[in-house]
């Protein structure tokens, strides 16, 4: 991925290099970028790897993904906050994942914790099973539950 990045930005620069201009400018190296963007697409095939700007797609989806599970994680917490009567039961629980890799199993538990109302308190030492201390055990451990296995998916959508 990293390799078809470099070569891109290659491809720009001789694009920009090469035009006819007195000065060069940031839009003809946009334009080659782009033209770049087209090579590279059309010859991925024979590096043996996916298209980079899959994988660059994929980590946008999970970034807005995790900013919407924040969103709704934030109002949930706010409401519990807001109540005037404190109505939760906090509580631990555990959660087995498939992912694999010590990249993907950090960055399930940093996006869980950075989730409100959840935190990762530990990870097994073979990295397959989570702890997790919910707010609300009741209410909020199907909401992590479900938070996580859109979290999981786009993981693995990401790095596989």
């Amino acid at each position: 991925m990293f390799g078809q990045f470099l070569l891109n930005l290659f491809i720009a620069l001789l694009w920009l290099l090469l035009v006819d201009a007195p000065t060069p400018e940031i839009t003809t190296f946009f334009s080659g970028f782009v033209v770049g963007i087209g090579i590279l697409y059309v010859m991925h095939r024979f590096f043996g790897t996916r298209f980079y700007l899959k994988r660059v797609m994929k980590l946008v989806n999970l970034i807005l993904l995790f900013i919407k599970e924040i969103l709704i994680s934030s109002f949930s917490v706010m409401k519990q906050i807001i109540t005037p009567k404190l109505n939760i039961t906090p509580g631990i629980f555990t959660y087995k994942t498939n992912l694999e890799g010590e990249w993907e199993v950090t960055a399930l538990a940093l996006l869980l914790t950075l989730t409100p109302g959840s935190v990762v308190m530990e990870v097994s030492e073979e990295g397959d099973v989570f702890y997790i201390h919910a707010m609300d055990i009741e209410q909020s451990k199907e909401e992590v539950i479900r938070s996580i296995g859109k979290f999981e998916k786009a993981i693995m959508e990401v790095t596989r």
